[in-house]
């Protein structure tokens, strides 16, 4: 897949929709609805805001994005490139959020830029990971504070999500590396009063074998202050290894505890992680190998500028020895790694553009695991800068 049949193909998409979308919607002056009430997916972290007015087709609801990506860096690891360009998402969102039965669907092209990692450009992610069509599912609710959805769900290990215009920072970050994006199975959520339950039965990693266990707790104290917890894992061990299903992650359990609170332009977001994998002969490993990770996520938004600052930083570190078989988790059985990330952003209505500056340094290293041509370095930085508009 080329980058201009693609571009060429979201703008034809954008334009021809919207002008349907006018011809056919209500043009009387109504007040315009907050975003809030309109669009609840996909979620977005900010600071990028979706549209406040989407296409309408009835009750069905048509967004999307498009973006692309600048992306340079050093010690750059065999197959990728020092400098490079790409589009970052060229996707469409297709919804209906009300009544008994409601779905969502993203369809496009989309890379996944993440800190630490060799980038995967838009025409080979979907391919490797989880195809033209990453989210869609059903979604049935019978009363308003009880509903199932069916079909590819967004994952509810760690705090960031999917792709790179939900999320503060273009790339996601190291604690990332060890949860899962998406999954396929069947989820529960269930609500009262200021608690939410979510309960999923899923194939984990995209594993297309469905034995993951998934729940979360969401207790939302004040509009300031919410706190999360999140549990899941496999049931059972498997010898599946792709690109979107590393092997000792999809056999892992995982938990998290998320603290977040927001007040007028800050949002201060720091949370803990947890993994185990276990030994197994199915695994060729003899010794269990853990990760124990914290984050801080911060942005500030400058009021009535567009302008905001989101920062991360994090460090990660991991258990477990070569020589009495543990699986590798990161860059060598026991090795760490911190990291930083600065993510200076503009939005203009529907317009936007930013920077980021990340660093990652790795500690105690496996030669062959780590950064650079001969994977033996033990840092990388990178700069990027990511535009695009939301419709």
């Amino acid at each position: 897949m080329k980058i201009r049949p693609i571009l060429i193909f979201a703008f034809s998409c954008f334009y021809a929709i919207r002008s349907f979308g006018q011809t056919n919607s209500d043009t009387t002056n109504k007040p315009a609805i907050p975003v809030e009430s309109v669009l609840s997916l996909p979620g977005m972290a900010g600071p990028l805001t979706p549209n406040p007015s989407p296409i309408k087709f009835g009750d069905i609801y048509v967004s999307g994005v498009v973006s692309g990506l600048a992306q340079f860096q050093n010690n750059v690891t065999k197959g990728d490139k020092a400098a490079q360009t790409d589009i970052s998402n060229g996707q469409l969102f297709i919804q209906k959020n009300s009544g008994l039965i409601q779905f969502f669907a993203e369809v496009g092209a989309y890379s996944q830029p993440d800190i630490g990692v060799p980038y995967l450009r838009s025409s080979l992610s979907p391919p490797e990971f989880y195809g033209v069509v990453p989210q869609a599912y059903l979604e049935i609710a019978p009363i308003n504070n009880f509903s199932v959805m069916i079909g590819k769900l967004p994952a509810f290990m760690g705090a960031e999500y999917t792709f790179s215009f939900q999320n503060l920072n273009i790339q996601r970050g190291l604690l990332w590396d060890q949860s899962n994006s998406i999954n396929r199975g069947i989820q529960l959520n269930y609500t009262t009063g200021p608690v939410v339950f979510a309960f999923s039965y899923n194939d984990g990693f995209y594993s297309n074998k469905y034995n993951w266990l998934s729940g979360t707790v969401t207790y939302t104290i004040n509009n300031s202050n919410t706190f999360t917890l999140i549990g899941a894992g496999s049931l059972s061990r498997t010898n599946i290894s792709t690109t979107a299903t590393p092997l000792y992650q999809d056999n892992e359990q995982g938990y998290n505890i998320i603290y977040t609170y927001t007040s007028g332009s800050f949002t201060v977001e720091p949370y803990l992680q947890y993994t185990e994998v276990p030994k197994a002969a199915l695994l060729n490993t003899t010794q269990n190998a853990s990760t124990f990770g914290a984050a801080l996520l911060v942005k500030y938004a400058v009021p009535h500028s567009g302008f905001s600052f989101p920062v991360r930083v994090e460090y990660i570190n991991s258990t477990g020895s070569a020589a009495r078989g543990a699986p590798n988790l990161i860059y060598g059985q026991g090795s760490n790694a911190w990291s930083a990330t600065f993510t200076p952003t503009y939005q203009y209505k529907r317009v936007f553009v930013r920077a980021e500056l990340s660093y990652v340094k790795a500690g105690n290293t496996t030669n062959g695991y780590a950064f650079g041509p001969l994977h033996n370095d033990n840092s990388q930085s990178r700069a990027l800068i990511e535009t695009g508009f939301i419709f």
